[in-house]
């Protein structure tokens, strides 16, 4: 039977606990100078161990009274798990009213600090490009099939991505990750958290979950790498058009010049064609319509391979009243996700 969350019980088996002492010497006492990044959780610092082993922590903050089931689930499902386009979680720390989740340290930060900047999105060629889109896909076939497990991660999203010093992608926040029964194709909750832009509709709309929903915020991921653009629904009462919409009508009209980003100087090869036909079918609006992940990385692997032709995706009409009708309902909390690894 599906569990919405794992026991709060806080009680993590089977895994190497780190001494506070040793985490406040090593973050200089969770000094602002070692300070990552902020989340609706609390804090993530860096930290060096006398070893010279660097590290990030996650300090959920005292304050935070939805976080302590976020933790617990990131802490189980991640020591679970090993795969090397997964973040590597080292330990935790529970002491007194500490709650405390030891990482690796990915230097590189997140994909969005990279991919939306106008600076820093011009090191990124098609190339490291395509070997991030690669990495994501085989490090989310692992979480879908290929572990001991079967995790719907639910809030895949460019600054979940970690990036190590080689711009290997690592998926990261598992805060908001679901554990499947092997059989279980979906489950739904009423408490629907995520971020705009990234949501399946049947996730936005009716809280309906499945692996499908991760393929459909892969599929936006692999249009935001390929365009340098966010993905984003504007709720002000203003029309707009979202990018899978202008991707979708410029991959129709032939316009493919219109959807790569101007940094990628490699030209519009039929590789990044291919990249961007993948990232429409796997935003198709019916879930049953988008490709499971072991079909995206055989696409990837074998370019002889023929690819469907997509149908129209979810909100392709790009305007603020249709993005309103599908994400009516929703109980998002503020809109994202409360939980990141290295939040914005």
């Amino acid at each position: 039977m599906f569990a919405e969350f794992i026991s709060v019980d806080v009680v993590i088996p089977e895994s190497p606990q780190f001494d506070l002492g040793t985490i406040r010497a090593a973050t200089e006492n969770f000094s602002e100078a070692n300070k990552l990044g902020q989340g609706g959780f609390g804090s993530v610092f860096r930290g060096k161990l006398p070893s010279g082993q660097e590290f990030a922590v996650k300090r959920l903050s005292q304050n935070s009274g939805q976080g302590e089931s976020e933790f617990e689930n990131e802490a189980r499902l991640l020591l679970r798990l090993q795969h090397r386009n997964l973040v590597r979680l080292l330990g935790y720390c529970l002491e007194g009213a500490e709650r405390l989740l030891v990482y690796d340290f990915v230097p590189n930060a997140s994909l969005d600090k990279f991919i939306f900047d106008p600076l820093k999105r011009t090191v990124l060629d098609w190339d490291t490009r395509y070997k991030i889109i690669t990495g994501i896909t085989r490090g989310l076939l692992y979480l879908h099939e290929d572990s001991r497990l079967r995790i719907v991660h639910r809030d895949l999203k460019a600054s979940n991505i970690l990036l190590d010093m080689d711009m290997n992608p690592k998926i990261s926040d598992f805060g908001m990750a679901r554990l499947f029964e092997l059989n279980q194709t979906q489950a739904a909750t009423n408490r629907i958290m995520g971020t705009y832009g990234y949501m399946a509709p049947e996730y936005a709309a009716r809280g309906k979950f499945s692996v499908k929903s991760d393929v459909f915020s892969f599929g936006v991921l692999v249009l935001e790498i390929i365009s340098g653009q966010r993905n984003l629904c504007d709720v002000s009462g203003e029309d707009y058009e979202m990018l899978i919409g202008q991707a979708w009508t410029n991959w129709k009209e032939g316009n493919i010049s219109d959807i790569v980003d101007p940094a990628v100087s490699s030209g519009y090869s039929a590789n990044i064609l291919r990249c961007i036909h993948i990232g429409l079918l796997c935003v198709q609006e019916k879930a049953a319509n988008r490709p499971e992940m072991i079909s995206v990385i055989r696409w990837l692997d074998h370019h002889s391979v023929t690819l469907p032709v997509p149908t129209q995706p979810a909100f392709f009409t790009g305007t603020s009243s249709n993005c309103s009708r599908n994400y009516a309902g929703t109980s998002l909390v503020n809109g994202v996700s409360t939980s990141e690894l290295y939040p914005r």
